[in-house]
């Protein structure tokens, strides 16, 4: 109920996520109708979480995403222009456009509100890839109020007993609740385990998708995972078996992307010959911003989950049937394949950002086109010298971040059909497996040595700010992602044999400027779940800052009628003049720190 208003007796209790609420950064959008959509500041609205138990004190979901009529993720905004303008401190040139230095390319992607990692939401279950062991849901948090991650500084503040109890047993996570990785059938057949081996995962909704190796793409039902009236809390069938089909066969999965982590509805916006039985409609009373025409709120590329095969290359599956509640539809299959001239041979990695997919692959950073997700087309690629055996991407507004056999290195994206390498920018590390770039830090997997943190305030010279191993205790470090919990940062570690690994990154009893953009972390192992098998993979969490994709299409649902983000052509003007980047001198206190008139400046394209 609303702020909870205390009614004594309810059959059904609902508790909502408060901490999801953020207002410390600027957001800039279009504001709505009743002021003519004029540029204005945003900020976050209603971004909650919803967890429900009943008279039997079942919970009969677990920190379920909200979603708008029209399909547009409920982790919601509004435009909020200021009721007073100070006349002092105030923003400067490079709060909107890219400053002459290029120290402010994190800044620029929350500005235009794409989203920085920074707040990822974890949830209370943290999912990790066990390969032929399948994969495991780790309680990383408590249940109650204020959300703590165990072994934490507010873990130890608002529960103490507990925190000593976690402490009591050297750290370990206790509850945890596993999955073998394969069918109970497969038709009529047993389905042999050794096939499945789940290498790479990620939860959407109530869904987690799986890149199983030779058992291709799978899909498993965790809607029930803290529900404790079912004995198998996760599952492929949860219907049955012989009604629906939630596998893609393919020779061997390598990694699997859903274009956002964020509950998005595209149904509507779907062409009838790909999804019939549209039961979402666009109203256009409600002024919600759309995509191409009237019809299509909600870009078509998201109604599809995207998964890398090492001998097929990309394979695009129409998932939108698992958002229609109707189980007799579920029947999965490709809706393309995508490996021309084998382009895409020994693809092991994929990240989307916008309309294109960035892929690793032994061709090096092959980035594709997925505007029309049916047609999917190659449109760049950065190979050698540049790239050697590439293995893992992430992008941050203008660039992306890739590991190879070298280390990290970072190539200008700000045209990804004309990508190139940045020369010199390459930070070596001996086993980059894996990256997650938070803001102006980059965090990687890097095997033996731990984590490995980077500065990348100015992306075309990144370097290393620091070495994080626990004294020697994480030496098989395979995956990151990273996550906030009630303003403190934490770091979710897939450390191979060792396991899962959670550390905390920031909290305001340890880190200097806690409360700024991007304090510098300051890393403690707090606990560690002892897995079976070794720890591949980390599903990513909620991107609870974004509202908009690289391209222009906007994901979250907006507070004000007509209110949205900013289009891919108002994103471009804030940086591109007659298609040439521009820049703009820092101001500091007032005054320009180059002797140079802002306007002629303004007006000097390709500096």
């Amino acid at each position: 109920m609303l702020h909870n208003e205390g009614e004594p007796e309810l059959r059904n209790w609902t508790s909502y996520n408060f901490q999801t609420l953020r207002d410390d950064v600027f957001l800039l959008g279009r504001d709505g109708t009743v002021t003519g959509r004029r540029f204005a500041p945003v900020r976050s609205a209603c971004a909650v979480l919803v967890t429900s138990q009943n008279q039997n004190r079942e919970w009969i979901y677990s920190q379920q995403q909200t979603v708008s009529e029209e399909g547009y993720s409920g982790q919601s905004f509004s435009s909020h222009f200021p009721h007073s303008v100070r006349t002092k401190e105030t923003k400067s040139c490079d709060d909107c456009h890219l400053s002459a230095s290029n120290n402010n390319n994190a800044w620029m992607a929350m500005t235009l509100m794409q989203g920085t990692q920074f707040y990822n939401f974890m949830y209370r279950f943290v999912y990790t890839a066990l390969g032929h062991e399948g994969f495991e849901a780790t309680v990383v948090t408590e249940r109650d109020e204020p959300q703590a991650v165990i072994g934490s500084n507010l873990h130890k503040l608002a529960f103490p007993e507990e925190y000593k109890k976690h402490k009591d047993r050297h750290e370990a996570l206790e509850e945890a609740y596993e999955h073998p990785g394969n069918d109970i059938l497969r038709g009529l057949k047993p389905f042999a385990k050794q096939e499945n081996e789940v290498l790479n995962l990620q939860l959407r909704g109530e869904y987690l998708y799986a890149a199983a190796g030779k058992g291709g793409l799978r899909v498993y039902d965790v809607a029930n995972i803290d529900q404790k009236g079912f004995s198998e809390r996760m599952t492929t069938a949860p219907v049955s078996p012989l009604g629906q089909r939630f596998y893609v066969k393919s020779k061997y999965a390598t990694a699997v992307a859903s274009p956002t982590t964020l509950g998005v509805d595209p149904t509507a916006s779907l062409p009838d010959s790909i999804f019939p039985n549209k039961y979402r409609i666009h109203r256009p009373e409600n002024q919600e911003a759309v995509n191409r025409d009237d019809k299509q709120p909600i870009h078509p590329l998201y109604a599809f989950i995207y998964v890398t095969d090492k001998y097929e290359g990309l394979i695009v599956v129409n998932a939108a049937t698992l958002l229609d509640g109707n189980p007799t539809n579920n029947f999965l299959k490709r809706a393309v394949t995508l490996n021309p001239n084998g382009v895409l041979n020994g693809a092991n990695s994929i990240t989307i950002a916008g309309t294109h997919a960035y892929i690793t692959c032994d061709r090096g950073l092959v980035i594709v086109d997925i505007n029309n997700p049916v047609e999917p087309r190659v449109v760049s690629e950065i190979g050698a010298p540049a790239l050697k055996n590439p293995r893992a991407v992430q992008i941050q507004f203008r660039y992306a971040f890739v590991c190879d056999a070298e280390g990290v290195k970072v190539i200008d994206v700000t045209d990804p059909e004309h990508a190139r390498a940045v020369s010199g920018a390459v930070v070596p590390i001996a086993e980059a497996n894996n990256i997650y770039v938070v803001r102006t830090y980059a965090y990687v997997a890097a095997g033996k040595q731990g984590l490995v943190i980077l500065d990348v305030e100015q992306p075309e010279h990144p370097r290393i700010d620091q070495v994080f191993n626990a004294g020697g205790e994480i030496n098989d470090a395979r995956d990151v992602k990273v996550g906030m919990t009630n303003v403190s940062l934490f770091a979710y570690i897939a450390d191979g044999h060792n396991g899962l690994r959670v550390v905390q990154l920031t909290s305001p009893e340890s880190t200097p400027g806690n409360n700024g953009f991007s304090p510098r972390p300051n890393p403690e192992l707090i606990a560690t779940r002892h897995t079976h098998s070794p720890a591949l993979a980390i599903s990513k969490g909620l991107d609870r800052d974004r509202a908009v994709d690289e391209s222009g299409n906007q994901l979250s649902v907006f507070g004000r009628r007509g209110a949205r983000p900013l289009n891919f052509a108002e994103m471009v003007r804030m940086y591109m003049i007659d298609g040439k980047l521009f820049t703009v001198p820092e101001i500091k206190d007032g005054n320009l720190k180059e002797n140079r008139d802002i306007r002629s400046f303004y007006g000097a394209p390709g500096k």
